[in-house]
């Protein structure tokens, strides 16, 4: 690791006596932690273990835990004073980081009552196998010696399971397993006129062991599901502690709750309102339902539609100055992957690796789950331009194109889900408000995608809470989401172990839209759109408090202060 070459940001307004420390503090860690999960240094783009496995054991984690806990004290123990004022703020994000991380280590725990194995393979081979980095030859080398270390590290991770396992996420383990297959093969089969034969019989080897391997590891979870438990609620308590934790300008459980109860209310209305434009004289469900019927007549028709969609709203931010595109960013889009299909079943959006020699992001499109003959009704026009916005252009692909670029590696581990997924969902109304695709059948979807994060704000609060059973969740999103049964009991089983993240959704675009209209207060006349959201790509996928006073940092030091996007050329 010694060769990697670590960026640093410039101090602001002038560098204080203890910022060196600070930094070589933070990229000791860094170092510490790509060494300890090559999984994490592929993601991320840092290719010199892209042939090994991060230790699975329950030790590997109670280490990183004290190392966790280690960094904490001597972040703590850096005087504020002797820091400069950009730096100060990089030290208060860095410990918002590690706290957050030891809640989901010591309070959550997760790791300790759920099998994950299945995502760390999963985590482990798609990096490398999706991405082109390098010729594909050298990328399934790696993917051998990575399936070659799978079923020791399947038997590293029973070793966690020191308290009691919760059924439900056993049952979603012994799913995954049986979807893993579907991958090994994909990877197979690429190697076939790729590979000499020395190096493919390595792989078809490695593929037949790791699916036996698998196979032996679900078997031995069904064994033990007799001793599982249902529990898997955080509590009041816990959530009220993570939500103070996740920094939301101030809010609480409740007032989150309510802003969802409320976002429900107004985007039915909205909705409805919507359906009246498209066509007064029919029930809303029918309008609803004529709008997903206008659909391509294929995949391959609804493929390039995507594309069209966001190469025209790529075309239409510069056009219309919404927000700086970051020089050379580039994306493409791809159907998902047959193992995915499951676990994604619409859309997702891949984010560039910030030490790729050329960073691509990767924008996947599912064609339907299970070949569902209805499949073709979820990639409506309607829908396919808001998901288009969402995940590509301005939305999740422009961030974080322009998020990677930041120096700081405080804000690449910072994890602030309330603003990347929120300024998707923002993108979503901000660019029909800046006329992009704005006719009602646009807007009806929009609204409809609405609906759904509104419930989502009060499944996530009340299921945490211990107030919803999963049946009772259920139903709640069939009901005001109209979702086939198998798709809403998909998402609900996913809030079951992410408290917090699928409230982020609508949740950030609320806080952005009272962010830009405190900016618009303030600034008056001289308030800019492009301005507003320059500062916020170019200062990281932070928490929305923390963009909050960013944006008033730079107002006090002018234009590129404290977020300015430059590295000390070390």
């Amino acid at each position: 690791m010694a060769e990697l070459v670590l960026p640093r940001p410039v101090s602001q307004p002038t560098e204080g006596p203890l910022d060196a420390t600070f930094w070589d503090l933070v990229e000791a860690d860094f170092r510490r932690l790509i060494a300890n999960h090559p999984v994490y240094a592929t993601y991320l783009g840092i290719h010199d273990d892209d042939g090994l496995l991060d230790d699975a054991t329950r030790d590997a984690v109670i280490q990183e835990i004290a190392d966790a806990r280690k960094f904490e004290r001597e972040v703590e123990s850096i005087d504020p004073s002797g820091l400069s004022e950009s730096v100060r703020l990089e030290r208060e994000l860095a410990l918002h980081n590690v706290r957050r991380e030891l809640f989901n280590s010591e309070v959550h725990r997760v790791w300790e009552r759920r099998s994950t194995a299945m995502d760390g393979v999963g985590d482990a081979l798609f990096g490398i196998f999706a991405r082109d980095y390098a010729p594909l030859a050298e990328r399934l080398e790696s993917l051998t010696s990575r399936m070659e270390a799978i079923p020791v590290a399947l038997e590293q991770s029973k070793t966690r399971a020191t308290a009691p396992q919760v059924r439900l996420w056993q049952e979603l383990e012994i799913d995954s397993g049986g979807q893993m297959p579907f991958l090994f093969d994909e990877i197979k089969a690429a190697g076939k006129g790729v590979l000499d034969e020395r190096a493919q019989a390595r792989l078809d080897k490695a593929v037949e062991t790791a699916k036996a391997s698998i196979g032996a590891y679900v078997e031995t979870i069904k064994a033990s599901m007799g001793s599982t438990v249902e529990s898997w609620a955080l509590g009041s308590d816990a959530y009220d502690q993570l939500v103070g934790l996740r920094a939301f300008d101030g809010l609480d459980a409740s007032q989150i709750l309510e802003i969802g109860h409320r976002q429900l209310a107004l985007n039915k209305a909205a909705r409805v309102e919507d359906a009246r434009r498209i066509d007064p004289s029919v029930d809303e469900s029918v309008v609803v339902d004529r709008v997903k019927s206008h659909h391509p007549a294929t995949f391959e028709e609804a493929l390039a539609a995507y594309k069209d969609a966001m190469t025209r709203a790529r075309a239409h931010i510069i056009e219309h100055d919404i927000a700086t595109v970051p020089a050379g960013e580039q994306i493409s889009v791809i159907p998902t992957p047959e193992y995915l299909r499951t676990v994604i079943p619409f859309a997702a959006y891949f984010e560039p690796p910030k030490f790729d020699k050329h960073p691509s992001g990767i924008y996947i499109v599912t064609p339907s789950v299970g070949d569902d003959p209805n499949a073709m009704r979820e990639h409506y026009y309607g829908g396919i331009s808001n998901t288009s916005v969402h995940e590509a252009y301005p939305g999740h692909h422009l961030q974080l194109s322009a998020a990677t670029r930041h120096p700081s590696l405080v804000r690449l581990l910072t994890d602030a889900p309330e603003f990347v997924e929120g300024w998707g969902m923002y993108s979503e109304q901000m660019m029909r408000e800046q006329g992009f695709d704005d006719g009602p059948e646009f807007l009806l979807a929009m609204h409809t995608d609405a609906i759904w994060r509104a419930c989502r704000i009060i499944l996530d609060v009340r299921m945490h809470r211990g107030e919803l059973s999963v049946d009772e969740a259920t139903a709640f999103l069939i009901e005001h989401t109209g979702f086939e049964h198998a798709n809403a009991q998909a998402e609900v089983f996913r809030y079951t172990y992410t408290p917090t993240y699928q409230l982020s959704y609508l949740l950030g675009k609320v806080l952005l839209l009272q962010l830009r209209a405190d900016e618009q207060r303030r600034l008056g006349d001289r308030f800019r759109i492009k301005d507003f959201h320059d500062a916020l790509l170019r200062n990281g996928s932070l928490p929305i408090s923390f963009h909050r006073r960013l944006l008033a940092a730079e107002a006090a030091n002018g234009v590129g202060g404290l977020g300015a996007d430059r590295a000390a050329g070390r």
